[in-house]
């Protein structure tokens, strides 16, 4: 089957390369099963979504059918929705999910997104290209936000960025969280380390105080640290509490992510 682009244009392929069978006509029915693609498509063109999973909580108004979770969605209620276009992250979905959707029939558009260059251009692609809407006004806002972004003053700060504890993990290589905090002044030691080629390496504490960090970033998902949770196992070390939304999501909260996380990055370092 030759696959074409919503207004019946050449052959379109994802982020991974893998050309999605799009009909000729528009996309008018979306099943997003990543939540900062749920946000960013929702801000971008009313009434497209017409399913998303459990963790998908921005816009908090979203009401749509809810298929289950980024790693377990229920296949057959999302081919039930009939949907001409689902929406999947490589890193958060699991790809004999997308495989058994693609069986049935149900194009799939795969994002692959590392740095944040990759996520304007994903973005993009996904918007404008797979579902045929319009360059969003928060995607140019977005841009310009990070293009007047600036690193913390000062050398730039060792930090340890937990993601998890029992075990811990930490930010590694290739990540897309990495790449904004390095942009912000910040040096990532197990994303630096040849040792640890794990995009997210499951480190023992004594490790991570051997590293010696002028800081440990705690974001609030996917473990949701607290002021009474994660900094009293960093003791001497300053503890900076941030959105793991604002971090880790790629979409509309881009647009303010600078600004949100540089304050709460000098906060912490305030305190050091």
């Amino acid at each position: 089957m030759t696959s074409s682009s919503p207004s019946g244009g050449p052959p379109v392929a994802d982020d991974l390369g893998l050309v999605v069978p799009l009909g000729a006509g528009p996309v008018r029915r979306v099943v997003s099963l990543v939540p900062s693609l749920t946000e960013a498509l929702a801000a971008t063109s009313d009434g497209l979504l017409t399913g998303v999973t459990d963790w998908c909580s921005h816009p908090s108004n979203l009401d749509v059918p809810r298929i289950g979770g980024t790693k377990n969605p229920d296949v057959a209620r999302i081919v039930a929705l009939a949907p001409d276009l689902v929406i999947a992250n490589a890193e958060e979905n699991r790809r004999p999910d997308l495989d058994a959707l693609r069986a049935a029939g149900v194009p799939v558009w795969v994002t692959d997104i590392r740095t944040l260059d990759q996520a304007f251009s994903s973005l993009d692609r996904l918007l404008t290209v797979a579902c045929g809407l319009p360059r969003p006004p928060w995607l140019d806002a977005a841009e310009a936000a990070w293009a007047d972004a600036r690193p913390l003053p000062g050398p730039p700060r060792r930090a340890v960025v937990p993601i998890w504890r029992r075990p811990w993990m930490v930010l590694g290589h290739d990540t897309f969280a990495g790449d904004l905090l390095r942009r912000l002044g910040l040096r990532l030691p197990h994303a630096e380390d040849p040792d640890r080629p794990e995009r997210y390496p499951a480190v023992p504490l004594p490790d991570l105080l051997a590293s010696r960090p002028d800081l440990v970033v705690l974001p609030d998902e996917p473990y949701r640290f607290t002021a009474d949770d994660g900094p009293e196992a960093f003791p001497g070390v300053p503890a900076a509490l941030v959105s793991g939304r604002h971090l880790t999501w790629y979409g509309p909260s881009l647009a303010q992510a600078p600004a949100v996380l540089t304050a709460q990055l000098t906060r912490a370092s305030a305190h050091g």
